[in-house]
């Protein structure tokens, strides 16, 4: 039997369905917020608030960026003309998108596909932005990029049994358009995670692709 006041389990309940966070887990975030002061849980609140009001996302890659501009539809990587578009990497997650960043080794364009193959049920893989990707490789002017012809595609993906799964599925998914397609190379290892990778790593894959 639960002994927690309702208010109490509901937000322990809350918490319990973001990643990675068990009841334990979602119960010390709980007691944590319980014990700070009023304001800073109005930070907290208006924080979260205004993610939905200041964050759009990108018409092309599915990033989330900072609305500075209404009249905007993509962010800030598919606006900036210096970036290579013949090169278009696909990941997981934006956490991925911002840890190969910060490598500062890739000028291309990214697709974030919002999940993997085996983390989904059969009747779910629609959930993963698979149309959407294979319209942007073949027409990315009428998702607002200009410019763009891919020459080759990378697909980026953790090199877990999971994602070698969704990597095996998006070649027979594109392999229809003819472009080039390329894995990470060597450095990342088995069972590992891009997000958790250190940049030299990362760096090294990037650049042994193949």
């Amino acid at each position: 039997m639960n002994n927690y006041p309702p208010s109490i389990q509901k937000l322990i309940d809350i918490f319990s369905r973001f990643p990675t966070v068990g009841p334990r887990t979602a119960a010390r975030f709980v007691f944590y917020l319980m014990r700070l002061p009023e304001e800073e849980i109005k930070k907290i609140l208006d924080s979260i608030s205004n993610l939905k009001k200041s964050i759009k996302i990108c018409s092309f890659c599915f990033n989330p960026f900072e609305a500075t501009n209404t009249e905007g539809t993509l962010c800030p990587i598919c606006q900036n003309k210096t970036r290579n578009r013949n090169l278009l990497c696909i990941v997981e997650k934006e956490t991925d998108l911002i840890t190969l960043e910060k490598t500062k080794k890739y000028q291309g364009l990214y697709f974030i596909l919002g999940g993997t193959v085996s983390k989904l049920k059969r009747d779910a893989l629609k959930k993963l932005r698979a149309e959407e990707l294979v319209e942007r490789i073949k027409n990315p002017e009428k998702f607002g990029l200009s410019g763009a012809d891919f020459q080759e595609i990378i697909i980026a993906f953790n090199p877990t049994t999971e994602g070698e799964a969704t990597a095996l599925y998006l070649e027979r998914l594109l392999k229809p358009l003819g472009k080039e397609m390329t894995r990470l190379g060597r450095g990342l290892p088995v069972g590992g995670e891009l997000e958790y990778a250190d940049e030299e790593t990362l760096s090294s894959a990037l650049e042994t692709r193949r």
